[in-house]
């Protein structure tokens, strides 16, 4: 799923480098054992001045953290780490020969939080209150949905329209409630449910206040000797340095931060229990060209300000060197098994730093330079460009701003802009943008998913109508066709193929220019709990924010044994 809501507020000013370097020289990385509970570990996935107590799983951006897995369990998890599906709630899952039904085998052995079984009913219920409240349903799940049938106490048939294999993931990470506990709320859209009845492994809340809440461990956990924590505190930060400083401090033992340099600043500090693990498997970070603005729909003028883009220096500097300069295919590691460098080859590689065909191809284009040293339109005009960005998001900007440079150097007239959020994403929603740096939303492992959004004709909204992705206002009936062919099938070689097909439409057309992966941030000190995932032992992305995969991590984490370091 993808939560833009519940992004880590990562981005750190520049003056914060300063400032965590002189609380270091002065007081040091030290950790007062007595400041903990044994047991109990210290999370902090996303800052926020104050907490809400609102635990209602569907509204995904105004649950508070632990709603969706370690209170709310799906069916199954994503790895994204591993590149697979983990079974949870269903113990199996297959597909019918025709891929119009999807069967869940559940689990037998799990119960509520209240003592009640889980059953085939809950999920039933579940999906048919998405259904009858829209609202809820935050995937458009039963837009594909046929019916969802009970079978038996411990089975379940998910029946669609037609043919739609992406679905698995949005179906089989959508959290499950009890019908037993829901069937009487009245309004389920504004219920904030703030003692809910799960089956994860911290179902209680045991304490909830405006600055910390507490979930407390589920003794009936149906994992055997699972949890190994007691509890899980959430911490409230308003920013990002008040969260880095306590992090530094000892205070915290899971987070989602941007550190700048980290090795120095944080790993150096105690490399024996202080690490990061940042898997390449977010959105890829692109520079957005809209396609509805002159002269941005001409491919030439795409590809030539992507041959401008150095993005070594993005990330060298912008990014800290956290990430890699994103193939032109725009794949990040999510999609390991989809890449194909040689279709990149073949078509020609749009994101290579290549100022002279960036000025060949803008020439081609008549966008040639005027009395001022600029470029101007085929008509003589003055061609200025603005590149959008959020004000604050320091790693952006910094990225914003050698965009700018480096299509200066190509003779545009280019200048960074910054918005406040809100302004910005209504800017990039509607349209009224000539180039904006954003992210590519997702939707799981499925290329379909993640081409859908950049490429088919059925997401493109005209100017001044609010998009919710496809921002560049680009689509191909070509890859309609493939996306069509796509959705039908789960046999990998063929995916492989239609995937390649995709690529090959997206490198001719350069429809978006991908400038990094989005890394999924994770930070840990292990003085007072182990078991997280390092760099050396990926068994999971260590992002905490990232639900409900972080319930991989969640339920192997332990106290660390007394008397040892």
């Amino acid at each position: 799923m993808d939560f833009r809501s519940k992004l880590p507020a990562r981005r750190v000013l520049w003056r914060a480098i300063l400032l965590l370097l002189s609380f270091l020289t002065v007081v040091g990385c030290s950790r007062s054992e007595s400041a903990h509970e044994r047991g109990v570990v210290v999370v902090v996935p996303t800052q926020s001045a104050t907490w809400i107590r609102h635990f209602n799983p569907f509204l995904f951006s105004q649950a508070r953290w632990g709603t969706v897995g370690a209170i709310y369990e799906p069916l199954l998890i994503y790895n994204s780490a591993q590149g697979k599906y983990v079974p949870w709630l269903a113990e199996r899952y297959g597909w019918s020969a025709d891929n119009l039904t999807l069967t869940f085998d559940l689990r037998r052995n799990v119960r509520w939080s209240d003592g009640q079984p889980f059953t085939a009913r809950d999920v039933v219920f579940t999906f048919e209150l998405l259904k009858k409240y829209k609202a809820l349903d935050q995937n458009a799940i039963w837009v594909k949905l046929r019916a969802v049938e009970q079978r038996g106490d411990f089975q379940v048939l998910v029946h669609f329209k037609e043919p739609f294999v992406p679905a698995l993931f949005f179906v089989g990470e959508s959290p499950i409630v009890s019908e037993h506990a829901w069937k009487d709320v009245k309004d389920p859209i504004t219920f904030r449910d703030e003692n809910p009845i799960g089956t994860g492994p911290f179902t209680r809340v045991k304490s909830f206040k405006t600055q910390v809440y507490e979930l407390g461990k589920n003794p009936d956990y149906w994992q055997p000797g699972k949890p190994k924590l007691e509890a899980v505190r959430v911490p409230a930060f308003p920013g990002n340095e008040q969260t880095s400083l306590a992090m530094l401090r000892g205070e915290i033992d899971w987070a989602a931060l941007f550190i700048p340099a980290i090795d120095r600043i944080f790993v150096d500090k105690d490399p024996e229990h202080h690490g990061y693990q940042f898997a390449k498997v977010e959105g890829t970070v692109m520079l957005y060209p809209n396609h509805l603005h002159a002269p941005y729909g001409d491919v030439r003028v795409r590809k030539a300000i992507s041959h401008a883009i150095d993005r070594q220096l993005i990330v060298r500097i912008a990014m800290q060197g956290y990430t890699d300069p994103a193939p032109a295919t725009g794949l990040t590691d999510l999609y390991a098994k989809y890449k194909d460098p040689s279709i990149i080859e073949e078509v020609g590689d749009f994101n290579k730093h290549d100022p002279t065909r960036a000025k060949a191809l803008l020439d081609e284009a008549g966008l040639t330079m005027g009395p001022e040293g600029f470029r101007t339109h085929p008509d003589g005009s003055p061609w200025t460009v603005d590149v959008n960005c959020v004000a604050g998001w320091s790693d952006w900007i910094i990225a914003g701003q050698i965009i700018a440079k480096n299509l200066q150097a190509v003779g545009i007239n280019a200048t960074l802009h910054t918005y406040d959020f809100g302004a910005w994403f209504q800017r990039l929603q509607t349209g009224d943008f000539d180039l904006s740096i954003s992210w590519s939303t997702t939707g799981g492992p499925s290329l379909y998913t993640y081409y859908h959004r950049q490429m088919s004709t059925e997401t493109v909204r005209p100017l001044g109508e609010a998009a919710e992705y496809n921002w560049q206002r680009f689509g191909s009936k070509r890859a309609d066709e493939l996306l069509a062919a796509l959705a039908k099938t789960n046999d990998l070689a063929e995916e492989k193929h239609l995937a390649r097909e995709l690529q090959r439409v997206f490198l001719e057309n350069a429809p978006a220019l991908p400038l990094f992966p989005g890394p999924a941030w994770g930070e840990y000190v292990s003085t007072r709990i182990t078991g997280f995932p390092t760099q050396e032992n990926p068994y999971a992305a260590l992002a905490p924010y990232k639900q409900p995969g972080y319930l991989l991590t969640l339920i192997e984490l332990e106290p660390r044994a007394k008397g040892t370091h």
